[in-house]
């Protein structure tokens, strides 16, 4: 079988060097579909499987393609038609199945996980990305992306990935939280509204909170509220050179969540945590680096491509070996970690229903309304 394969293979060859003659070649590793696109080149085997040994006349020395074709086919000697038809037979059985298992190794490149409708989740390179996916919202963060962002982590705890990557689609890494999160009120009343959403925000940042695996936050552009907040819970933060950080929860008479209340302070010092989740200072990308919120800042002309090539690297490290690292430097923290976001998204429920926050929200409504 391999002889009749190289021979086939080095007629092909020899004739396909002819000037500006392209004589298709077989190929060992093709497609159904370019199998099937290929069954001329096979037609001399067909011959040989078929009537036997080469018996018809040579064709002109003009005749260029018929003349490879019949140069191949005479190439396999004196071989019984049944041996050459079982040899045809074994030939094509053969591609077939370097086609399937071609396509099954087929890297994991862009391999989409399906039931997100808010974000997308893919895997390749050793790397899962999940992408906050409303770009013409901003990709301001709904009840259902809540939900959708813990599932998708559960996700990516359980997979065979490296590293698992948090961006954003479009110009906003995210805007935070979309504020029509709270004007849905539904039957059972504002206080059943906001307990679901302190039980569903503590769950969130749960999902960070025990995540365990090397955790990386591209901000490729704008982060407000929340996205801002949990990004102490990341292991790399890299940013784009035009993302701000923007915590203004003060203006809408709430208090910081994330663990932000903690994490903030410690990586940034008290005055400089006090002056963005106090009093709502935003922060350049080289502020929130200089800081320490921020990993390294990257040009946005360059941005994709400096993080991603970084990203690719890292992932080939020894999978084993950062889980146990980054289980190592977040253990000791992480019961207190739960206890400050239970803490946190209590007091906030607390928050949700005070007059002074409701009166925050609809005045940003009305000021909005009024733009």
């Amino acid at each position: 079988m391999a002889g009749v394969t190289g021979r086939l293979i080095r007629c092909w060859c020899r004739r396909a060097v002819w000037g500006s003659l392209k004589v298709p070649a077989l190929h060992l590793h093709v497609s159904k579909t370019a199998m099937e696109a290929s069954q001329e080149d096979f037609e001399n085997a067909m011959n040989q499987a078929t009537e036997g040994s080469c018996n018809t006349p040579r064709p002109g020395v003009f005749d260029l393609i018929n003349k490879a074709k019949w140069e191949a086919w005479n190439a396999l000697g004196n071989l019984p038609k049944e041996t050459a038809r079982q040899n045809y037979v074994d030939l094509v059985s053969g591609l077939s199945s370097s086609s399937d298992s071609s396509s099954q190794g087929k890297p994991e490149a862009d391999q989409k996980q399906a039931g997100y409708k808010t974000v997308v989740m893919t895997s390749e390179d050793s790397i899962t990305k999940i992408m906050l996916n409303r770009p013409a919202k901003k990709n301001a963060l709904t009840e259902q992306m809540y939900q959708e962002i813990i599932l998708a982590l559960e996700a990516a705890s359980k997979d065979d990935s490296a590293i698992t990557v948090l961006t954003g689609n479009g110009d906003y890494y995210s805007s935070g939280n979309d504020l029509t999160n709270f004007t849905n009120i539904p039957p059972d009343g504002v206080e059943a509204k906001a307990k679901n959403s302190a039980i569903l925000l503590r769950d969130f940042v749960g999902s960070f909170i025990d995540f365990p695996k090397p955790l990386v936050a591209v901000v490729n552009g704008p982060a407000v509220g929340i996205s801002v907040t949990i990004l102490g819970l990341f292991d790399l933060v890299y940013a784009t050179d035009r993302a701000t950080f923007h915590t203004p929860f003060s203006h809408l008479g709430q208090t910081p969540e994330g663990c932000s209340s903690y994490t903030f302070p410690k990586i940034m010092g008290p005055a400089k945590a006090a002056e963005m989740l106090i009093f709502g200072k935003k922060l350049t990308a080289g502020e929130a680096c200089a800081q320490g919120l921020v990993t390294e800042v990257f040009p946005d002309s360059t941005f994709q491509k400096e993080v991603w090539t970084r990203l690719k690297a890292y992932s080939k490290l020894p999978q084993n070996a950062l889980r146990i690292s980054k289980q190592i430097i977040r253990s000791q923290e992480k019961e207190k970690l739960h206890a400050i976001n239970a803490k946190e998204s209590s007091i906030l429920q607390e928050r949700w229903l005070s007059s002074e926050c409701m009166n925050a929200i609809m005045n940003f409504f009305s000021q909005k309304a009024k733009l």
